[in-house]
């Protein structure tokens, strides 16, 4: 009796970051990059010189410091924008079981959005240090239109949240690296339904019922 192959599944995907997203946010990282790699000397005096000079630095340090909201303010902008708008109401927007899994660290059953609470804390923690610092950041370069206190309250606050960036910054990657799908969702858009199902089943729900209306249309 011959036996018969079924052909192998097609794994499926769904798109999780489209092209605007993905290069609003590899902007965004290269701009931190470029941040962090100067703040570094300025805050280590005895660094400065070592590969170039103080005012050069400061101006790096500065211009990228002004250029940091553009690829999100570009991203939320026109046509291209409505899945980056999108995701911002996800983002904002949150449930009684994301609060108390937060809570919890994690502990507590969940069915996630597109984004876990830890991934929506992230995002609105980066966001929010990114005024903070373009605020700070303008008052301690432009220092001469703004009283003593404002300037040591400003020094004072730029220095913690730029700390505080940098250790989120690498709880971040290394996250990342632990989630390879996830991480990969990120360059190529896509992620595989099984690893939405698993992660992220609200969203996995919301998509599949989007696809069947769709389908039936």
């Amino acid at each position: 009796m011959a036996l018969t192959h079924s052909p192998p599944e097609v794994a499926l995907r769904i798109l999780r970051f489209d092209r605007m997203q993905r290069v609003a946010h590899w902007a965004n990282a290269a701009l931190f990059g470029v941040l962090i790699a100067t703040a570094i000397p300025l805050y280590f005096g005895s660094l400065l010189g070592v590969v170039l000079q103080r005012h050069v630095i400061e101006m790096i340090h500065l211009w990228s410091g002004l250029a940091l909201p553009l690829p999100i303010v570009v991203s939320l902008l026109g046509p291209w924008g409505h899945q980056m708008r999108q995701d911002l109401r996800r983002v904002n927007y949150w449930t009684r079981d994301e609060i108390r899994w937060l809570m919890s660290m994690g502990r507590t059953p969940l069915k996630a959005d597109k984004f876990n609470p830890g991934q929506k804390l992230n995002s609105i923690f980066i966001g929010a240090s990114i005024v903070v610092l373009l605020a700070t950041g303008s008052m301690l370069q432009w220092f001469r239109f703004f009283p003593v206190p404002w300037r040591t309250g400003a020094t004072f606050v730029h220095d913690v949240f730029a700390w505080a960036v940098f250790v989120v910054v690498i709880g971040h990657i290394v996250v990342a690296l632990t989630h390879r799908d996830s991480l990969k969702s990120i360059f190529t858009g896509w992620i595989s339904n099984t690893w939405a199902r698993a992660h992220a089943a609200s969203w996995f729900k919301e998509k599949s019922a989007a696809s069947d209306t769709a389908r039936s249309d």
